[in-house]
């Protein structure tokens, strides 16, 4: 087993490829984006029933190892703060290595 982080963030659909960039210029290469996900936050609900797909939730989830924390977390911030969304960071163990590749 191997400790890493994990990395869960909900965001305007719109703006999910901004968090994407993100965790790509950081070298957070391996992540999964669920799109379309509803639920209810301080903004209140989001129902996913209306036909205007640009007020849709994505979800993307990553794994990385410890290390990637800190750039993570300063590249990331800019981005929640003006878009909006919800982002955790918890520690959590790999069953299999975490292969993080990183960006050129």
């Amino acid at each position: 087993m191997q400790a890493v982080k994990r990395i869960e963030i909900v965001s305007d659909s719109v703006e999910s490829h901004k968090i994407i960039k993100v965790l790509e210029k950081v070298g957070v290469l391996n992540y999964t984006v669920i799109r379309n996900v509803v639920g209810k936050g301080v903004s209140g609900t989001n129902s996913g029933d209306l036909d205007m797909s640009m007020l849709e939730n994505d979800y993307v989830i990553a794994f990385f190892l410890a290390d990637k924390t800190n750039l993570l977390v300063e590249k990331l911030r800019p981005v929640i703060n003006k878009f909006g969304g919800a982002c955790y960071i918890s520690d959590t163990m790999a069953i299999n290595s975490v292969e993080c590749a990183t960006s050129n």
